[in-house]
């Protein structure tokens, strides 16, 4: 099937090496993308979230400090 030249002579290894380096060529740069340029801040969701809420009465105000005030601990490092 692989032999004499067609497919440049690899065989089944060498296609399934090369298959490999590619998906993990492809992996790696997809990952380093989402590295460089990541989704939008989800705290900034949360406290929106959390904004409508109290702008909703579903909290009361003391719910709506201790949570804001856990999500800024968490922002931290």
């Amino acid at each position: 099937m692989f032999a004499g030249g067609y497919c440049g002579g690899m065989g089944v290894a060498g296609w399934l090496v090369m298959i490999a380096f590619w998906g993990g060529f492809i992996a790696l740069v997809l990952w380093a993308v989402t590295r460089l340029f990541p989704a939008s801040d989800r705290r900034g969701v949360a406290v929106e979230l959390l904004d409508h809420r109290l702008a909703t009465g579903q909290i009361d105000a003391e719910t709506y400090r201790q949570v804001r005030d856990e999500l800024a601990d968490a922002g931290r490092p």
